[in-house]
């Protein structure tokens, strides 16, 4: 912006004689003192809606209007309508985290009061239809294995069975293919003996159990609630 800077000195005339040809005011003097101060006037920003160019500066402690929540506009933003953003993005009862930092929000966000949150819980979602997720900050589970409900299916391995064919003639009892009961019940022909052998049952088992061994994959962050 340029500044107004005279190029006559009229007061300095009053001091000459009523004779000096420099005492006259003359017409040039007075059209160059307009154009100086219309180029300079020109070139100056309006009080009312002001259109700034270059990097304008403004001064330590300017006071400005805080614009209302939500605005989209390119009005110029305050402190306080960021310091209002910051603070409508995190309501009371938000949850804050951060992968590195172990600083509190209240301090790094300038607002609200903030308390650590959650220590070695996951987050999961709010079900009305689940007794076991249906309340706020509701907690369950348990880093320890345990063994729930189950049944197994035993396996069997048939490693090959034999079949040994005795006949009547090879009995140790009974003459001529004939074997007699001590009934009296003669029974004549071949007799079929079987033999089963290598059939097993194996039961195995899975998984581990014990201390820490009950957890999903995790990672682990610092979280936050704001609680005023």
């Amino acid at each position: 912006m340029s500044d107004y800077t005279k190029s006559t000195n009229f007061a300095t005339k009053d001091n000459l004689s009523s004779g000096n040809a420099l005492k006259i005011v003359k017409g040039t003097e007075i059209d160059t003192e307009f154009n100086n101060i219309a180029t300079a006037i020109s070139t100056k920003a309006d009080l009312v809606s002001p259109t700034f160019t270059g990097t304008p500066t403004l001064p330590t402690g300017t006071i400005g209007v805080t614009q209302s929540t939500g605005n989209n506009s390119t009005a110029l933003a305050t402190t306080a309508f960021v310091q209002a953003a910051l603070s409508a993005i995190y309501p009371v009862g938000s949850i804050y985290t951060n992968a590195t930092s172990s600083t509190n929000p209240g301090t790094s966000l300038g607002f609200g009061t903030w308390t650590a949150f959650g220590a070695g819980r996951v987050m999961v979602g709010f079900n009305s239809g689940n007794a076991l997720f249906d309340t706020a900050e509701e907690t369950g589970g348990s880093a320890d294995a345990i063994t729930v409900s189950h049944t197994h299916t035993a396996t069997v391995t048939d490693s090959g069975h034999t079949h040994n064919a005795l006949t009547l003639a090879n009995a140790v009892s009974g003459t001529g293919g004939t074997v007699v009961r001590t009934d009296g019940t003669v029974f004549t022909g071949g007799i079929i003996q079987s033999a089963v052998t290598g059939i097993s049952v194996s039961n195995d088992s899975t998984g581990s159990s014990g201390t820490n061994a009950n957890y999903q994959p995790y990672i682990t962050v610092y979280m936050w609630k704001r609680t005023a």
